[in-house]
């Protein structure tokens, strides 16, 4: 891959964007290449959590522009095939099976702050700024609305797209696209986060709890309840499950 690298080390699958002269900026073959790196960190063995980050200035500056000028001479089709091939690509984040993280160094904006929203977690330094600036150039915030939606609830997410400002990642906290922000050193406070979740929590039911958070929202109240209720018998008959309670009895750590 040219613009995406992938690595694993101490059980972490490392995703980087690595077009830092372009600020990051998403076009078909970052998006091929995102894609392909979290498929290859979904079958990884080794990797329990993953992380997503970038080299340079900016995390993720959003849509190429000059990308997204060349797209303007595409028929509808066309277009439709490309924002679709975006949409995978949040939609695989969004219910990859293992916990995603993303250090967020920089800037994050448009379809960056998107990335950081179908995250997991998301820990960015104070000094990064984020915002759905689409509106700001005519174009509109569809696909990552969807996630913003969800996470940040319809007032917090209609200021933001509708405004298209920049906010610092102090806001972006209380607005819920990140959720910690780094007090010190970035890439450390993320391991050692990445390395609790590794240590402590069984990766088959955080798997099952996120496939869950992602199909229970769009249920009635009955039909997420009875669902709820066949995922928790399920569970009960896990190996994890069984390995865990068995240890919690007999007072002994549990190795994950």
């Amino acid at each position: 891959m040219q613009f995406v690298t992938y690595k694993t080390h101490k059980r972490i699958g490392y995703i980087t964007l690595s077009r830092p002269e372009k600020r990051n900026a998403l076009n078909d073959q970052v998006v091929s290449e995102l894609k392909q790196a979290f498929q290859q960190a979904e079958q990884d063995e080794e990797a329990k959590v993953i992380v997503l980050k970038a080299e340079g200035d900016a995390f993720c500056a959003g849509a190429d522009l000059a990308y997204l000028q060349q797209l303007q001479e595409n028929s509808y089709y066309e277009n439709l095939a490309d924002s679709t091939h975006l949409k995978e690509l949040f939609y695989q984040i969004y219910t990859l099976p293992k916990v995603v993280i993303a250090s967020i160094q920089g800037h994050a904006i448009a379809g960056g702050s998107g990335l950081a929203a179908v995250c997991d977690y998301a820990f960015a330094v104070p000094e990064a700024k984020f915002g759905f600036t689409e509106v700001r150039i005519g174009f509109i915030p569809a696909i990552v609305m969807v996630f913003l939606l969800r996470k940040a609830g319809e007032q917090k997410a209609k200021d933001l797209l509708l405004s298209g400002r920049l906010i610092s990642a102090k806001q972006a906290k209380k607005y819920g696209i990140i959720t910690n922000l780094a007090e010190g050193n970035l890439v450390q406070e993320v391991e050692d986060f990445a390395q609790e979740l590794i240590e402590k929590n069984s990766a088959q039911s955080m798997a099952a709890t996120k496939q869950m958070i992602a199909h229970v929202q769009h249920l009635t109240l009955e039909e997420a309840l009875d669902y709820a209720a066949a995922q928790n018998a399920k569970a009960r008959a896990t190996e994890d499950c069984k390995k865990g309670i068995e240890s919690f009895l007999k007072k002994e750590p549990v190795q994950w």
